[in-house]
């Protein structure tokens, strides 16, 4: 069964936030620095996007031979990596770039596909679907999100800032041009028998990504950007007739909301290491690449040391301020002890600003060359 987009059907503002958003009240009790210290252990995922062989037919089949040689990212893990069970269905993604477009494809295992949301922006994450997070320059702020439906039913929107650094979603923006298409395998919306699953093929113009990218688009070889993956899953029941003459609409999907603190599963490509999307500095590293397709090799971040050391003093900060209303004027009055490293030799340096702090370190690289890489109260990074 094919999806097609349904273009355009409602373009309203929602003030509610989505379902999965709601993780960060649910840990507002647990001190930001006692979550950092499993979050800054997990290693974030990387990818090598290849640019595509040919045109990109946007059906949800996932079946062009660019698709079938790239390569697939590891199955999804529930978004708070070791601490959580593996997630009970199969997820994975590819990706592929041209001139023109980001091309990403999902598929997910999924005995029974349904849903029942069918006007654009609608926020989607109330039922099952699957979330695209991009920061293009990897700055832990303006970065883009978009949700699809497996009735490929859309929400798009931009965040200036992570909601916790006092950011909203920007509900009107949209991706214009934005093609996308879903294959379910199976039949939608028919509890009666059981589905393989359902894929999605989804297509973002880089000249939408290009507004708030600060960075190449499309990007050039070896241009890294952060992404993630998110999939949202949620407990249900059937509710079926027992007249088997009556039309298939007798029998329906129900939500259910299962007991504890948090209603539905949410498995992710890279790991949060949260339950919440929406800490940019936990997405996964995309590299593009034009080299032939499997023959490139990963370049990881070699800022990542620096921005581990900084986000440490980021959600220290956090817990100082809840606690005294104020930041830390230093770092010994933050209780913070720097470990030299061959990476890091030099600590870091913190001055107070107008608007709150700025955090630098310098980083050594592989040549000796150096980077100083900064951190702003608002998790902003910034690399000179």
């Amino acid at each position: 069964m094919k999806i097609f987009n349904r273009g355009r059907l409602l373009n309203s503002m929602f003030s509610a936030v989505c379902a999965l958003i709601i993780s960060t009240v649910i840990y507002a009790q647990v001190p930001d620095f006692e979550r950092w210290q499993h979050m800054k252990t997990v290693n974030q995922e990387h990818y090598i996007c290849y640019r595509t062989y040919g045109s990109i037919e946007i059906d949800g089949k996932i079946d062009e031979t660019s698709w079938k040689q790239a390569p697939w990212t590891n199955y999804f893990r529930d978004i708070e990596g070791n601490l959580q069970p593996i997630p009970r269905f199969k997820t994975r993604a590819k990706m592929l770039w041209d001139d023109y477009y980001f091309y990403f494809a999902v598929d997910m295992e999924e005995p029974h596909v349904w849903g029942t949301l069918v006007f654009r922006d609608q926020i989607v994450c109330k039922e099952n679907d699957i979330e695209v997070f991009i920061d293009p320059n990897g700055d832990n702020q303006e970065y883009y999100e978009l949700e699809m439906s497996p009735l490929n039913i859309a929400w798009d929107l931009f965040l200036k800032k992570a909601y916790r650094d006092g950011g909203s979603g920007n509900h009107a923006w949209n991706i214009d041009g934005l093609k996308s298409a879903v294959y379910v395998d199976g039949t939608i919306n028919d509890p009666r028998d059981t589905d393989s699953g359902w894929s999605i093929e989804i297509a973002i113009p880089w000249t939408v990504l290009a507004e708030y990218a600060h960075k190449s688009c499309p990007p050039r070889h070896g241009d890294l950007w952060r992404v993630n993956f998110s999939r949202v899953e949620w407990p249900f029941e059937i509710v079926t007739s027992e007249d088997t003459t009556q039309d298939v609409s007798n029998n329906a999907y129900k939500l259910s909301r299962r007991p504890g603190p948090i209603p539905c599963d949410n498995w992710s490509w890279s790991d949060q290491g949260v339950c919440n999307m929406h800490c940019p500095e936990m997405f996964g590293y995309v590299q593009f690449s034009t080299a032939a397709m499997g023959t490139d090799v990963i370049k990881p971040d070699p800022t990542i040391p620096a921005r581990r050391e900084l986000h440490s003093i980021y959600y220290a900060q956090r817990d100082f301020k809840m606690q005294n209303e104020r930041w830390a004027n230093d770092l010994k009055e933050l209780g913070y002890t720097f470990i030299k490293t061959d990476v890091l030799r030099n600590g870091p340096v913190m001055e107070i600003t107008p608007e709150g702090y700025r955090v630098s370190i310098t980083i050594t690289l592989p040549d000796n060359s150096k980077k100083t890489v900064h951190i702003e109260h608002d998790s902003k990074i910034i690399i000179e």
